[in-house]
């Protein structure tokens, strides 16, 4: 979905820690118990590091057509449609907006957690992690991280398209993270972290079913203090942009991409039709009592 161009932008809500000089573009994921933890989370509840550093080696940087800039020039929703780091902090101030007016309706306060936009790597409260890992949240300290390299990795390495909506799934599957992280349903990832019927690949599809149900809404609920929403209405082609993303960072396409092979035993996220699927359940229902993933086959 395209940005409204007047919409007016918070750049607050994301922090931009790009070119910060704390850390070399050789820096690994590993050595210590930070990072230990940090590789244990990402292959739960992000991309697998493994498979990303076969694909692509490392991340390439760049913020878009209109070249690199930073974050706090976020004004506008016309920026946000200009540029790929505007974009992101477009997403999360809707993403925001939202959840925080959503979840209370069934009870359950929204905290809004942390954004944060990096290159080369960064430092989290799970540990260090490079541009290699792609998008990620980290539970401890409920923050989304996000490389604006990956969406250009997503389009020419994984095939998925180049359309706005493909990149705001993205951002919304990490927020997705985060409801999870409130309603307690992300531990079950580690309960039961491989297969395709697993824990882990269960709340993978939960937050793809999140991200269904914040783009249902996206264009409709106002931005706060307006009448207005941050975007545009949603089209048929930006559905079709968003399930090619789903699909592109499916299980089995990666697996097929990266060795030649599908084994579903390993699997960690859901295949490109689980993926699909569920994100188009979260779409058509607008509802979170229709994300249980957690009961019956998926």
């Amino acid at each position: 979905m395209s940005f409204n161009d007047d919409a007016q932008l918070d750049p607050s809500q994301v922090q931009d820690r790009r070119g910060g000089g704390r850390f070399g573009r050789g820096t690994i994921i590993g050595g210590g118990i930070g990072g230990g933890i940090l590789v244990l989370v990402l292959s739960l509840l992000g991309i697998n590091p493994q498979i990303l550093n076969e694909l692509t080696g490392q991340a390439p940087q760049g913020q878009g057509p209109a070249g690199p800039g930073t974050a706090a020039e976020c004004r506008t929703g016309a920026s946000a449609d200009a540029r790929i780091d505007c974009r992101i902090v477009g997403t999360v101030n809707s993403l925001n907006a939202f959840w925080a007016g959503y979840l209370p309706q069934r009870g359950v306060r929204y905290p809004q957690p942390e954004a944060v936009i990096f290159d080369q790597a960064v430092s989290t409260g799970c540990g260090t992690a490079t541009s290699e890992v792609g998008p990620f949240y980290c539970p401890a300290d409920a923050t989304a991280y996000f490389d604006p390299g990956f969406f250009r990795v997503l389009e020419t390495q994984f095939g998925a398209s180049s359309g706005p909506l493909a990149q705001e799934y993205v951002v919304a599957h990490e927020f997705g993270h985060h409801i999870q992280n409130i309603i307690g349903t992300l531990d079950y990832a580690q309960q039961d972290p491989q297969g395709p019927q697993s824990g882990a690949v269960r709340v993978e599809l939960q937050a793809d079913c999140l991200a269904g149900i914040w783009a249902q809404h996206a264009d409709s609920a106002p931005a706060p203090g307006t009448d207005r929403p941050f975007l545009e209405p949603l089209t048929q082609q930006d559905l079709r942009d968003a399930l090619s993303a789903a699909a592109a960072v499916g299980d089995d396409r990666i697996q097929q991409a990266a060795t030649g092979r599908v084994n579903p035993e390993a699997w960690t996220h859901g295949s490109a039709e689980q993926r699909q699927a569920w994100f188009m359940r979260g779409y058509d229902s607008g509802d979170i009592d229709q994300c249980n993933t957690f009961t019956g086959a998926v």
